[in-house]
């Protein structure tokens, strides 16, 4: 019998399994209870001050800088500083600073500050998804084939912080010891399976809001526009930063787009406008030469979210 990658589980006792969804395969956003909420662009990118699309616009070369902040991307906790699969930016930055992250959806993008095994501390993004679920790449949540005595396996904890914008935490956060991934990462280090959830101690989501998530075919996907906001480590510490395009190319387990992004936003959202809300196509976990990556939301990865909000 073939081992299901998608198998559920838990740095918990009480792991939990994966439970069967009807299609259309979609589960819907809330923008919470506080603030005025963002609309979305026509367009499929967001309406955001300072945002202009890349392709109208002919933009100045500009040198991208390494991140050289204290703490660094958890991505390079499993992989190394060198790892070849770090996000990247693609030419000119087009990424734009979100500046007032107390309105939807830019509140319910969280910085992470992430604890591993060793007491060593990284950076990553986090997007919830329900009041106490946030989705994220399955190497925030537990590290892989490290080469670090005692960094491996589930990280000790995660400090959440939605909407954090600098210094300033209009949320207040929440530290979580409770997460959750599948078998195919944290038993293969698949980065194909390389995503995962983290379950806070309280309700800050029905605050925040929270985003959809959806599985979409090949062809729907290849006519919506990506959209990633995160928490970047080469931008002044805990500011948040936007950047969308076209999808670029899928395959049965990845979403491929040439949307800027730099360690410290694994874990972000990759998402779509559909019927006026945000919904989640994939979880930003990868870069390469020419493109950037998310792990695809296919029904296994749906029907894992849906259980893990439960």
């Amino acid at each position: 019998m073939t081992r299901d990658e998608h198998t559920s589980v838990s740095n918990q006792p009480e792991g939990l399994s994966a439970i069967a969804a009807e299609q259309p395969l979609f589960r819907g956003p809330s923008e919470g209870v506080e603030g005025t909420p963002a609309q979305p662009g026509s367009d499929g990118l967001e309406q955001l001050e300072g945002y202009r699309r890349p392709e109208y616009e002919t933009l100045s070369a500009e040198v991208w800088t390494a991140p050289t902040a204290e703490l660094r991307d958890i991505g390079e906790a499993s992989f190394g500083p060198a790892h070849p699969v770090a996000e990247t930016v693609h030419g000119p930055d087009d990424r734009v600073q979100v500046t007032n992250t107390t309105t939807y959806p830019w509140r319910a993008h969280a910085s992470l500050l992430i604890t591993a095994a060793d007491n060593s501390r990284w950076i990553g993004t986090g997007w919830f998804i329900g009041p106490h679920t946030l989705a994220t790449a399955g190497h925030v949540v537990h590290i892989k084939n490290s080469g670090v005595a005692g960094r491996d396996g589930w990280v000790k904890s995660i400090q959440v912080m939605p909407g954090r914008n600098g210094t300033a935490l209009p949320y207040g956060s929440v530290t979580s010891t409770s997460f959750r991934s599948v078998t195919g990462w944290t038993d293969s280090g698949d980065e194909n399976y390389d995503y995962g959830a983290i379950i806070i101690p309280t309700e800050l989501g029905s605050t925040t809001g929270w985003f959809g998530f959806g599985a979409w075919p090949d062809a729907d996907l290849l006519k919506v526009v990506g959209n990633i906001s995160g928490y970047p480590g080469d931008k002044p510490p805990g500011t948040q930063w936007y950047d969308g395009r076209a999808v670029s190319s899928v395959n049965p387990l990845k979403v491929y787009y040439d949307i800027d992004t730099a360690g410290g936003q694994s874990g972000s959202a990759v998402y779509r406008m559909f019927n006026g809300g945000r919904y989640g196509i994939a979880v930003h976990a990868y870069g390469g030469a020419t493109t950037n990556s998310g792990t695809r939301i296919t029904r296994p990865v749906y029907d894992n979210l849906l259980a893990w909000t439960a």
